[in-house]
């Protein structure tokens, strides 16, 4: 497994990200700012590469490591590229004794750890709008101060709120996952 950073920068407005920078550009993205249009948000770039599952604890304390005080956490990678096995992995990280399984059907888990913290798994895929989330009280979730582990929260893009970890995994030919880790807020 190994591990990097590359400090990066986010420019946003109200429909969406525009663009990460390097800090290089941060006097132009300044510029933005005085004109209020835009919300500059600063990230750092991580890496984690493995190949086994047997490297799956290292790489949850790893997250853990990067994330521990962002409740929101969102998972983005192709069908199988591993984000239930990584939640799994959280999980089994966080104290979680219960099976975890990705809750495709019921949309959200919700888990229990030995110290009776709740830490909630989210699975949008199979949503067709995001009035499915805000049915089931995803706002409610955010706001309880939790773990909300989300798989595939680009179908509830409008909804993330300001602070989160993304975490984008893909998936190699010759089976490394290489996953890509953003602070953002």
């Amino acid at each position: 497994m190994t591990f990097s950073k590359t400090p990066l920068s986010k420019l946003k407005n109200g429909k969406g990200v525009l663009g990460y920078y390097s800090i290089v550009n941060l006097k132009i993205c300044s510029q933005f700012l005085k004109c209020g249009i835009f919300v500059f948000m600063t990230t750092e770039q991580n890496t984690i590469r493995f190949h086994t599952l047997d490297e799956l604890g290292q790489v949850a304390h790893e997250l853990m490591a990067l994330g521990r005080g962002t409740p929101i956490w969102l998972f983005e990678g192709e069908m199988g590229a591993g984000k239930t096995t990584i939640i799994k992995a959280l999980c089994a990280y966080l104290g979680v004794e219960a099976t975890v399984t990705s809750p495709t059907f019921a949309l959200v888990n919700e888990y229990l750890t030995e110290d009776k913290r709740l830490v909630y798994h989210f699975d949008f895929y199979r949503i067709t709008h995001e009035t499915e989330a805000l049915d089931i009280g995803i706002e409610e979730y955010f706001d309880s101060g939790y773990f909300c582990f989300i798989e595939w929260p680009s179908l509830i893009e409008s909804l993330w709120p300001n602070d989160y970890l993304m975490i984008k995994i893909a998936v190699m030919e010759d089976g490394e996952r290489i996953i890509t880790v953003n602070q953002i807020n």
